[in-house]
Order: C-alpha cells, then sequence, then structure tokens
C-alpha cells in the first residue's frame, strides 16, 4: 500500500511539473545573456510551485492566479560548455551563456545570407555557409507575422552555425518569401566577427521584414513588435542591430524622433535601459537619402547607447540590396566590441565634423573627430568628390579638397594632418558646406585613423 501511495504521488508530482511550461524563447541550444540578471518565465497552473536550476543556481517562485510566473537568475559569466536548463519538469539541453542580440529593420537586414534568388542575398553567401564552423554561434530566424495581439505562443527553434544547418534549412519550403528560414546576412556576419573576436557565445534573433516601415516595430503596439519581437520580451539581451530607413525617408528630419521612440520603446520592453542600438545610415542608391541620413546621424549623436555604421562607400546606383553586407556588418560590430567588450584601441565611429571655419582665399578649414589624417580612394587618381560651399546667395557650388600631400598608388591620395580644407573657385565667401548631398551621393573619403568613410553631412561656416 505504502509503495503505491508512493508512485501515485510520484506520478502526481510529475503531472503538476508537466503543466510547467517555459516562455517560447527558452528552447534546446539557446543562448542566455552573461553578465546581467537573466529572466525566466512562463505559465503552469495557478498557484503552482515552479523550480528553475542553471549551472548550479535554483529558483523558485509560484505562478499566479493567471498561471504567469517568473524568477530571475543571477548574472553569469560566459560558458561555451553546453549545460542543461531545467525549468519544472522540462530540461533544456546544449545551452550556452555568452552575447543575445537582435537583427531588425527593413529588407537590408532581412537580405539573406543565401537564397534562390541570386540578386537578393548576399555575395559571398554560398561559401559563408558550406565553411561554417561555429557552434558557438545560436540563431533564430522569426516568419515575419503580424499581430494585433502579442504572438506569445510560438514553437522557437534555435540553430547553430554549421554547414548541416544551413544545407538543411536551404532545402526547406520557404517560411518567408526568399530567406528560407535561413539568417539576414548583416546578422551572420555580425555574428560571426563578435564571436570570432571575442570567443564568446553569440545569440542571434533576426526579425525583419522587407518594406517595413519603423512604426510597426515600436513596442508594445507595433502590427510587427506584436507578431514577431513580443514574445521575446523581457529576455536578457545585449540590443540590437538596425537596417532601416528607406520606407521613411520622406520623413526627412523626423525620422530622428522616431527612432528616440523605437529605441526607448525596445529598451523599456527588455527592461534594460543599457539596451545596445547599432544602425545602420543608409547607403547611395538612385536617390538621395539625404534628410534621413542626416536625421540619422542626429540621433546617433544625441543617444548614447546607440552607434551608426556609416555606408556611403558601399551603396550600389542599380540595386536598393547591394550584396555585400560583410563590411556593413564588420562596422556594426566594431561598436560592439569598443563598448561591450573593452577593446581600447578599437575606432568605431566614423569621423563627425567638430570645426568649420573660413580661411584664406575662399577656403573651407575643418576638422574632425575620429580623424587625424585622410586618405581618398577614388578611380582615376581623382580627388574625392562630393563636397559643396555656398555663399551669401546660398547657391551651392562643387568644392575640392585643397590639402592633398602626395599620391600612394594608382587609385590613392593622402592629404594634410587633421585639418581638410575645400575650395571652390565660383565661391568668395563661403557660408555653409555640405557633403554627398548631390548625385551620385558616394563618398570616398576616409580616415587614416580608422579606415572609415566620412559620412553625409551639412553645417555653417563660421567667419573670422
Amino acid at each position: 500500500m505504502k509503495k503505491l501511495y508512493l508512485i501515485a504521488a510520484t506520478c502526481a508530482a510529475a503531472a503538476a511539473q508537466a503543466e510547467v511550461a517555459p516562455a517560447a524563447p527558452f528552447a534546446h541550444n539557446m543562448v542566455l545573456q552573461r553578465e546581467m540578471r537573466v529572466p525566466v518565465w512562463g505559465k503552469a497552473r495557478p498557484g503552482e510551485d515552479v523550480k528553475v536550476a542553471f549551472a548550479g543556481q535554483v529558483k523558485t517562485c509560484k505562478a499566479g492566479a493567471d498561471g504567469a510566473w517568473r524568477v530571475e537568475l543571477d548574472p553569469m559569466p560566459a560558458c561555451k560548455e553546453p549545460r542543461t536548463l531545467e525549468i519544472g519538469g522540462n530540461s533544456l539541453t546544449n545551452v550556452l551563456v555568452g552575447e543575445v542580440w537582435f537583427a531588425s529593420g527593413q529588407s537590408n537586414m532581412e537580405d539573406p545570407i543565401l537564397s534562390d534568388n541570386s540578386r537578393y542575398r548576399d555575395g559571398w553567401g554560398q561559401t559563408m555557409t558550406a565553411l561554417a564552423r561555429r557552434p558557438g554561434i545560436r540563431f533564430y530566424t522569426s516568419p515575419q507575422i503580424s499581430s494585433k495581439t502579442p504572438n506569445l505562443d510560438r514553437a522557437i527553434v534555435w540553430r547553430d552555425f554549421s554547414a548541416k544547418t544551413f544545407k538543411d534549412l536551404d532545402a526547406r519550403v520557404p517560411i518567408c518569401l526568399w530567406t528560407k528560414g535561413l539568417v539576414s546576412a548583416v546578422g551572420f556576419y555580425y555574428a560571426l566577427a563578435i564571436h570570432d573576436a571575442t570567443g564568446i557565445p553569440v545569440g542571434l534573433v533576426d526579425v525583419s521584414w522587407g518594406g517595413a516601415r519603423l512604426e510597426p516595430w515600436i513596442a508594445p503596439s507595433g502590427d510587427m513588435w506584436k507578431g514577431m519581437v513580443a514574445a521575446f520580451a523581457p529576455m536578457a539581451n545585449r540590443g540590437f542591430i538596425w537596417y532601416q530607413g528607406c520606407s521613411n525617408a520622406k520623413d526627412g528630419a523626423a525620422y530622428a524622433g522616431k527612432m528616440h521612440t523605437l529605441y526607448n520603446s525596445w529598451a523599456k520592453a527588455f527592461e534594460n535601459p543599457a539596451l545596445k542600438l547599432y544602425f545602420v545610415q543608409l547607403a547611395p542608391f538612385s536617390k538621395s537619402w539625404f534628410d534621413v541620413q542626416l536625421a540619422q546621424a542626429r540621433f546617433a549623436a544625441e543617444e548614447k547607447n546607440a552607434g551608426m555604421a556609416v555606408t556611403c562607400d558601399l551603396g550600389n546606383a542599380w540595386d536598393i540590396h547591394p550584396n555585400d553586407k560583410e563590411p556593413v556588418a564588420r562596422r556594426l560590430a566594431l561598436h560592439a566590441l569598443k563598448d561591450v567588450h573593452g577593446f581600447a584601441d578599437v575606432i568605431a565611429d566614423s569621423p563627425t565634423l567638430k570645426t568649420c571655419k573660413a580661411g584664406d582665399g575662399g577656403r573651407v578649414v575643418m576638422t574632425f573627430d575620429n580623424a587625424t589624417s585622410w586618405y581618398g580612394y577614388t578611380p582615376n587618381n581623382a580627388y574625392p568628390a562630393g563636397f559643396e560651399v555656398a555663399g551669401d546667395d546660398g547657391v551651392f557650388h562643387p568644392a575640392g579638397i585643397a590639402n592633398a600631400l602626395a599620391d600612394r598608388g594608382r587609385k590613392g591620395k593622402v592629404f594634410v594632418g587633421r585639418e581638410l580644407v575645400v575650395v571652390s573657385d565660383k565661391v568668395k565667401n563661403p557660408r555653409r558646406v555640405r557633403y554627398l548631398f548631390s548625385k551620385p551621393w558616394t563618398g570616398s573619403l576616409y580616415a587614416s585613423d580608422s579606415g572609415l568613410p566620412v559620412g553625409p553631412f551639412e553645417a555653417a561656416v563660421a567667419t573670422r
């Protein structure tokens, strides 16, 4: 009789534990965020006792009247050793601790590492996925779901960066139009850069949608936040990378305010006031993005947790989706390596205008942060183009760089010192200067310190 009682009690306990369901992000092969408190949550029977155990930590709580429960694991160091996360009666295996990032935006973020469309994919994707040997990188690509209510009950599958993973996914029925559930090319190269530079595991959540405006991504009410991101909040993570703006290009200066709203909403939803946002300034195409590019630069200057990758040299006049995404991702990764991982010698920011004043002979003399010398890399050994100056009449004229030092090879020029001097023979008294306002909007002027390009800007010229 006693034995039957024990069996019954054991079965009852197992049945109760079976009612404990972890939230959608908690699954086999996932990565938990290092060095932060880690919320773990889910559903159970009302009043049910819930136990969560991981890496020597044991946390308990009781489900509320609605069945919701939540515990928090204490901050943990990175760990490449696969371990098991116990949540009630659920054993989630092969769990790592490292850096968790989201990748979001529109088509240039969605643009996959590999697809059936030879145009809409990364140019090196076939090679890169065949060479993938990074079991410490895990990713999840969300199907494109727009929802009026939070889409919380989802089957999330984390996969690793391996040739087999990408080969198997490439053979599947498409999850969305082109990507087949693969992963953003920018996200792929970003995770690779962080992992290879630090040796730390990386978890990447790809929540991107071509053609999307910014507003649907705003938490908690946006048609795309609810459908694709809400299930993950408040999962501990380092931040998100963002490539968007084409669909909001007509917003011009107002785009900066919308970026603040987006950032603040994600920081609040993820309960992380230090959430990082590293984003891509729009690359050149067959039309001007000047106003929204300036708005993007202003947001980067205003938000301390943001960083911008300038891509004025990486566009394609014939294709709004340039298919070389690795340099874009690596410029984003510079911010994480410097800000998060302590790479003190890294310069992550492109040069930004510091002072601008009138010089002798109608010259405009400028200094920049993050630049002590310059080089240009242009076809036919020409000077880097794109500068214009305007006088009292407000009419802009092309201006050339006046302080070239020497040629370096067939396509390179080096410029003297920290200052950059431009002049137009049609403007005697310059009042304003701008860069990359006019077609073809392509930059080819770089800081020697970092190799990063100068992005679009406009400024008044101070008189002496």
